[in-house]
């Protein structure tokens, strides 16, 4: 009886270890489908979040954010993906999108692809109307 109960402690273990694996697997620089832009994915605090890195303009202001006193900010840099959760099964959900194009901000989920590609899902209410991008995993380049 303690070697099933120690057994199944370890399976744990090694499951919540794996999970905590996979939740990092997002973390990385995406390129958009437009290929205008890139987003860099990070953790911070145990959520994920997201950042405009490379745009084609990096002095276009957020002209089209609804609060005024942002829209002399500049997009580059900003966080435009905030507070996603990992759910332990390839999925980040929980989080918003913000799309600077039109000053909209959308509940999100991201998924992953095999090939480290994400499909990046915004949508209002329920996910079922929506829309999705797949973005492109960026290799790393080695200095």
């Amino acid at each position: 009886m303690l070697k099933k109960a120690i057994l199944c402690l370890l399976l744990s273990v090694s499951y919540l270890a794996n999970a905590q694996i996979k939740a990092a697997d997002l973390v990385g620089n995406y390129m958009v489908p437009a290929k205008d832009g890139a987003i860099q994915i990070y953790e911070s605090k145990g959520k994920y979040h997201g950042k405009l890195v490379v745009i084609k303009d990096p002095n276009k202001l957020d002209i089209n954010n609804p609060d005024k006193t942002k829209q002399t900010n500049k997009i580059l840099g900003m966080n435009i993906m905030n507070n996603f959760t990992f759910d332990g099964d390839d999925c980040w959900k929980d989080g918003t999108i913000y799309d600077p194009k039109n000053g909209k901000t959308y509940d999100c989920k991201i998924t992953k692809e095999a090939n480290g590609d994400i499909n990046v899902r915004g949508f209002i209410g329920i996910s079922l109307l929506g829309r999705t991008e797949t973005w492109t995993k960026l290799k790393e380049s080695k200095n």
